[in-house]
C-alpha cells in the first residue's frame, strides 16, 4: 500500500491563494474588518455610557443625601419653637390674647 501525501504542495498554495481568488473574497473580508471595528467601538461605547452611569448614580445619592438634610434643617426651623426663638431677638413676641376679627361694616 502506497501512502499518498494529502499535504498541500507549493503549486497547491499558489493555485489556492492567487489573486483572482482573494480580489474575489476582498469585500467579504472588508465587511469582516468592518464589523470588527464596529463591535470594538460598541465595547469602548459602553464602557464609557457605564462610567457615566456611575457618575451619575452617585451624583443622585449626593444630592439625595444634601436635599434629605435640607429638608430636615427646614422642618426643624419652621417649628413654633425655632420660630420664637428666631424672632425674639428683633422684639416679637407670641400673643397672649386672641386675635381681634376686623369686619368691614359696608357689606
Amino acid at each position: 500500500m502506497e501512502k499518498k501525501n494529502t499535504s498541500p504542495t507549493k503549486s497547491d498554495w499558489k493555485r489556492i491563494f492567487n489573486n483572482t481568488v482573494i480580489l474575489r473574497q476582498m469585500p467579504f473580508l472588508l465587511f469582516l474588518a468592518g464589523l470588527t471595528v464596529v463591535y470594538i467601538y460598541n465595547g469602548h461605547h459602553a464602557d464609557k455610557l457605564a462610567k457615566k452611569i456611575a457618575i451619575s448614580e452617585k451624583s443622585i445619592k449626593e444630592l439625595q443625601y444634601e436635599y434629605k438634610s435640607a429638608q430636615s434643617e427646614v422642618i426643624f426651623r419652621s417649628k413654633a419653637s425655632e420660630l420664637m426663638k428666631a424672632v425674639e431677638p428683633m422684639g416679637l413676641k407670641e400673643l397672649s390674647t386672641k386675635p381681634i376679627l376686623l369686619e368691614n361694616e359696608a357689606e
